[in-house]
């Protein structure tokens, strides 16, 4: 999958240091995967939702944060709309449309 945009996920680890590893992770997994659909997607991640309006709802650490992804399918694309702890991910009013 072609990922848009890396530097989303530096910039937050940046400041937040301990989410690095497990961000890395995750571009580092998706950035080779070939998903088709939601089970693709769990085949790799047990711990995604499908939220709306092609947007996935990762847990990462644990839970720690939330990383939510508009994923294209047939175009093999992943846009990252948001990286944040659990609580700030709480405070989204309308996820469908971040």
């Amino acid at each position: 999958m072609r990922i848009f945009s890396k530097s989303t996920l530096v910039e937050y680890y940046t400041k937040n240091p301990q989410s690095k590893q497990p961000l890395e992770d995750w571009y580092l997994i998706t950035s080779k995967a070939n998903w088709q659909n939601l089970s693709d997607i769990r085949k790799m991640f047990n711990n995604v939702d499908y939220v709306g309006n092609d947007r996935y709802v990762f847990n990462i650490k644990g839970n720690h944060y939330r990383l939510v992804v508009v994923i294209r399918f047939l175009k093999g694309r992943v846009f990252i709309r948001f990286v944040g702890t659990h609580a700030e991910y709480d405070k989204i009013q309308d996820i469908q449309n971040i």
